[in-house]
Formats: structure tokens, C-alpha cells, sequence
């Protein structure tokens, strides 16, 4: 069963100065950055108000993610929901006309199991589903 919003995914081009900016904005010490040596990102957390921020920066500049960023800079790419059951609702939502992009969960930046759902499919935006 989705439990609700997980967090906002941003991609950035400068990880450390983008953290800086925003946790100065806000007022919150620095999360630490954790590497990704298998998707060859960097990734940030940064909680605020209750709500999570997934500051990702591509190293390699060879993925999607980074030809996004070098497209549109940095920006907000996707909004995470989080799954109890990633295949039962993946079942469901398959019957409401929803599909996936991949053909199975994977193993995400953070360690848990992920799928991103078709834009076209949920109203034009990219969602992720995670694992809690």
C-alpha cells in the first residue's frame, strides 16, 4: 500500500555548493553526502519541516541524469512515494492504466528497492516508487 510522499528528488551539478546554498537557506547543519560508487552519484538528504530532500549529483556525466542537468540545470525531477509492497502496487496501479519504466524494481541510491512509473502515464510527472 503507497504510505505517502517519501521525498522530492533534485538534480544538481555541484552537490557540495548546492547543499551549502540550501542549508544555509534553511538553517540546518549539513547532512552528509553519501557515494554511490555503483551508479557513480553522490547523494544528500536534507530534512526540513517534515519533508525530505534528494539532492543527487552525477560524477560520471554519462547517465540520464546528468544530460538532464546539463539540458535543464539544476532542478526538481521527481517526487518519491513510498510502497509497503512494491508489486502489489505496481499490480494495482497497472489496473488503473499506470505503467512502470523498467521492467522491475532496482536497487536504488539509497539501498532500497525502487521503480520510476511512466510520466505520460501518471499526469505528466515523474514519480518514483520506493521501498520504506
Amino acid at each position: 500500500m503507497i504510505q505517502g510522499i517519501g521525498h522530492i528528488g533534485i538534480f544538481v551539478r555541484d552537490l557540495e555548493a548546492s547543499l551549502e546554498g540550501l542549508c544555509n537557506l534553511l538553517g540546518i547543519p549539513r547532512p552528509p553526502i553519501k557515494d554511490n560508487t555503483d551508479w557513480r552519484m553522490k547523494v544528500a538528504l536534507v530534512e526540513a519541516g517534515g519533508l525530505q530532500l534528494e539532492l543527487v549529483e552525477d560524477y560520471s556525466q554519462e547517465t540520464w541524469v546528468a544530460e538532464s542537468v546539463r539540458e535543464r540545470g539544476d532542478h526538481i525531477h521527481h517526487f518519491c512515494l513510498l510502497s509497503d509492497d512494491l508489486e502489489a502496487d505496481l499490480a494495482a496501479l497497472g489496473r488503473r492504466g499506470v505503467r512502470a519504466k523498467m521492467p522491475s524494481p532496482v536497487k536504488g541510491l539509497r539501498g532500497k528497492r525502487i521503480i520510476f512509473l511512466e510520466s505520460e502515464t501518471v499526469g505528466g510527472v515523474s514519480v518514483e516508487l520506493s521501498e520504506p
